[in-house]
């Protein structure tokens, strides 16, 4: 791993397999941090944070990286039990004092992180109240009988 940062040596294991793993699949699209961004919808920061174990991905952003590395199901599904053993074994950020803020506004990390916007599950919109365009159509309707009745009449 040429161009990578030594991990910290406290570490758990698991995550450092994990992470490792990570960088590999990084190295393997060839892509840089920028374009990794661009095509898993996280950013260049985000992936310096993951690749460098300042803080865990996101299930969804393993997901994203195994599929920009073009790994089928099974090898995917490998890394996202991989994914599963390293968050739990992932050191949790020191909490500070209550009262007190984290130095340089750093929130520590998510545990339940959210979805990017191409996972989500669909969310049903509130309907929207029928009674307008309701009013419209019978308005459109009674227009169009008008007309026809008034033709009738005049061409009767």
């Amino acid at each position: 791993m040429g161009g990578w940062q030594p991990l910290p040596q406290e570490l758990p294991s698991e995550v450092r397999n994990f992470v490792e793993q990570l960088r590999t699949l990084k190295d393997r699209t060839g892509l840089s941090l920028v374009a990794l961004g661009a095509r898993t919808a996280y950013s260049k920061s985000s992936w310096q944070r993951y690749l460098n174990a300042v803080q865990p991905p996101p299930r969804q952003a393993v997901v994203a990286l195994c599929r920009v590395a073009g790994l089928e199901d099974a090898d995917a599904e490998r890394h996202a039990v991989r994914w599963e053993l390293a968050v739990q074994a992932w050191p949790r950020p020191a909490t500070p004092p209550e009262g007190t803020e984290r130095p340089d506004g750093d929130e520590g990390y998510e545990d339940d992180p959210t979805l990017p916007w191409w996972d989500r599950p669909e969310e049903r919109s509130p309907s929207r109240p029928t009674g307008r365009l309701l009013l419209y159509a019978v308005l459109l309707l009674l227009v169009l009988l008008l007309v026809a009745v008034g033709g009738a009449v005049v061409l009767g």
